[in-house]
């Protein structure tokens, strides 16, 4: 057992708390947080980033999806921590797990900044019947944490409009008429990329996520920014005067602030941490709902659709020259997963208007990339082979958008399996890309074009098959998604309409053996009008090819030939003009006809 489990458990002892909670969320319930809140990695040793750790005195069950099934067990390997598997028919709901656990009148203890206000009160529901008492004011991971890092404060800088499309004077003004539309007095915003977005304001708290800490309140005619004064440069300072946004460098003090508001509050419990939520006036009136900035910004305008097409070029060029670099070399070079995520790297580095990776490279060879959200280390780097798979998941942040995109290759020779299993990606990729659906469609209804000949021979993949990307923001953004089944706490099964941008990535993986993942980034385009309405159709972005040499053909249709043709085509296309001759003749055979 892990000592730091040890310690938790005699703090809660001493503060009479049944069970404790831990999440991996911070106060903005970011999907990806600083080093700061990695408490369930500093408790438990897991590294992945989503899951909620539940402690009681004499057992602990992470619970966690299946991205994570195999890097968890692995990780907490005589931990004393039981790995609880979320969606599979034998694992509890984490609110019963919870509810078993905690005596009648017991002690449920949780850092109420860190957890949502609506999963809160869904939880203290549910355990209302033991008439149980909370305790949510005490991180009490934090008081046995010795050496926490601290909070990696960098300088705000402001997106100028030729990449964002719109002033954040007119993002101010559209989001005060919705206000206006809702009566609502007051609106609170805590979701760091939604605030970035309004104020095209970037950051670099958070590695990979171009956000910065801070809370947006809109009171009356009053617009309110707190954020560390660490961030703040005097260009800020004006640029933010010049909004009419007043500048509050003490972030603590937005939790007192929200107990003078008056009238009816706008907010959205669900992305509002319980602690900020709780202390909102009793005699006031909540409207809960979605955030209407996650509205505007999921729909791309002009000027970030130009530059979203063009940037995918620039990043297709990086990966498309290190896919030519490692076919080259492999088998003659010594290659591992460390070494081939930082050639990446460098490659992307070139690109002007990089300025960082989109999330951190998965890089994973053979059995390891059976592991869906797999990252190399120092400490596990694989030597690749010249046999079997290589997957490389990876984007990059630029100015004109973010990126994200996985490839697998063959390193050499395939089993019949591993083969099957790569062109039943690429088919699916291929096919969920190129329906046509009416407008205001979810994307549950458009997940079983990418699903269908996986599940024909009883295959699936324990994960979604698309998520909404931002604009030179969070790689993973709401309010759309492409899944088989709604997920209610992921809030991503929003309609389709023209401008929203989504990625496309069936995959398959065998644990001990192999994984397999196709991605393309695809934007939600117009196609044509009629009498039954409006009709949408996805564009690919992402241009790099697709290793023909690992595909089985005879699996293939041929419209599904077809469609990689086409496909094949429009990358030779968009990506030969920056290729130098040696590598335009390698990408002219990688994308022939098959």
């Amino acid at each position: 057992m892990k000592n730091e489990l040890k310690k938790l458990r005699e703090k809660m002892e001493e503060y009479g708390i049944d069970v404790y909670m831990i999440t991996m969320d911070d106060e903005h319930q970011s999907e990806y947080v600083g080093a700061y809140y990695r408490e369930i990695a500093f408790i438990s040793g897991f590294t992945g980033s989503a899951g909620k750790l539940v402690v009681t005195p004499d057992k602990a069950g992470l619970f966690t999806d299946g991205r994570y099934f195999v890097q968890a067990e692995n990780q907490l390997r005589d931990s004393g921590i039981d790995l609880m598997r979320m969606g599979e028919k034998d694992t509890p709901d984490i609110s019963d797990y919870i509810y078993d656990n905690l005596p009648e009148k017991g002690c449920l203890g949780f850092n109420g900044r860190t957890v949502a206000y609506e999963e809160a009160r869904a939880l203290l529901e549910r355990l209302e019947a033991k008439n149980v008492s909370i305790m949510s004011d005490r991180d009490v991971p934090g008081e046995i944490w010795e050496d926490r890092p601290g909070h990696d404060y960098k300088k705000i800088f402001i997106l100028q409009d030729k990449f964002a499309g719109e002033s954040a004077e007119k993002k101010l003004m559209r989001l005060r008429e919705k206000l206006k539309a809702l009566n609502a007095d007051a609106h609170i915003i805590t979701m760091l990329d939604d605030i970035a977005w309004t104020l095209n304001l970037r950051g670099d708290d958070i590695s990979c996520n171009p956000v910065f800490l801070s809370y947006l309140l809109l009171n009356g005619e009053k617009t309110v920014l707190y954020t560390a004064s660490e961030h703040i440069t005097e260009e800020v300072r004006d640029y933010l005067s010049e909004l009419g946004v007043e500048l509050c460098e003490d972030p603590e003090r937005i939790y007192e602030d929200v107990r003078a508001l008056k009238g009816k509050v706008l907010i959205e419990k669900a992305k509002t941490n319980y602690e900020l939520v709780s202390r909102i006036p009793s005699d006031c009136r909540i409207t809960d709902r979605l955030l209407p900035t996650t509205l505007m910004k999921c729909v791309k305008n002009k000027v970030e659709r130009e530059n979203i097409i063009k940037v995918h070029v620039k990043d297709g060029v990086a990966v498309t020259k290190f896919m030519y670099w490692f076919k080259k070399n492999i088998g003659s070079l010594k290659m591992t997963e460390m070494s081939t995520a930082r050639k990446l790297h460098e490659l992307r580095a070139e690109n002007e208007g990089f300025t960082d990776e989109s999330f951190n490279t998965i890089a994973a060879y053979g059995a390891n990339a059976a592991m869906c959200h797999y990252s190399p280390s120092d400490e596990n780097d694989t030597v690749i082979e010249p046999r079997g798979l290589y997957l490389v998941d990876s984007g990059g942040q630029y100015y004109e958008g973010t990126t994200d995109i996985t490839r697998t290759w063959a390193c050499g020779e395939l089993t019949e399996e591993e083969r099957l299993h790569f062109t039943l990606s690429v088919m699916s990729m291929l096919r969920l890309a190129d329906v046509r659906f009416p407008d205001g469609t979810s994307g549950v209804a458009l997940d079983y074009a990418a699903r269908e000949e996986f599940w024909r021979r009883g295959l699936n993949f324990n994960h979604g098959t698309g998520h909404g990307v931002g604009y030179f923001l969070n790689v993973h953004e709401r309010p759309v998604g492409i899944r088989y089944k709604i997920v209610p706490e992921r809030l991503d099964s929003y309609p389709f309409h023209e401008g929203m941008l989504v990625s496309d990535e069936p995959g398959m993986y065998i644990e001990g053996s192999h994984g397999v993942r196709t991605e393309n980034l695809i934007l939600c385009e117009k196609d044509y009008e009629n009498e039954f309405g409006t009709f949408l159709k996805f564009r690919h972005l992402t241009m790099v090819p697709i290793d023909i040499s690992a595909l089985d053909k005879s699996v293939m249709t041929d419209n599904d030939i077809r469609l990689l043709n086409e496909y094949h085509k429009k990358v030779y296309e968009n990506i030969s003009p920056y290729l130098n001759e040696e590598e335009r003749a390698w990408l002219k055979e990688a994308t022939r006809e098959i």
